[in-house]
């Protein structure tokens, strides 16, 4: 990890709610951004975040989420998802997120990630692999 990855750092990214980020099981009338695209869109702003402050060969995964999804957001609005650094621990990096569609607060969350070394992760996918077999 580079020097430059610290507390206070934010980003932000918006997302078009298209009808593929959206939930289907009430029907056309109340399809809304769903909780898991939602998720998604804020695991995907938080790694794009600390991307830039890793070294080579280093990545980020997911850890935990722990999300409120407050408000409904039709399709056709823009969700933008912010992002803020409040803890680095080593390898360990929580962020908070607001998400707004422009009218409402749509949802907040905690979002942790682990700073992984690409080599050595692929070494330990493989012996796992290796496992199944």
């Amino acid at each position: 990890m580079k020097d430059s990855l610290r507390v206070g750092i934010e980003g932000q990214r918006a997302f078009e709610i298209d009808e593929e980020r959206t939930i289907a099981f009430m029907g056309d009338e109340l399809r809304v951004y769903g909780t898991p695209y939602m998720v998604r869109d804020i695991e995907e702003t938080s790694r794009l975040v600390v991307q830039e402050h890793l070294d080579d060969g280093e990545e980020t995964v997911g850890a935990h989420v722990s999300v409120d999804h407050l408000a409904a957001s039709l399709v056709g609005m823009t969700s933008t998802v912010s992002v803020k650094i409040n803890d680095v621990d080593g390898q360990r990096i929580t962020l908070e997120a607001e998400v707004h569609d422009g009218v409402d607060l749509v949802g907040k969350a905690k979002h942790v990630r682990f700073v992984i070394d690409r080599q050595r992760q692929a070494a330990r996918l493989k012996k796992k692999r290796a496992q199944l077999s």
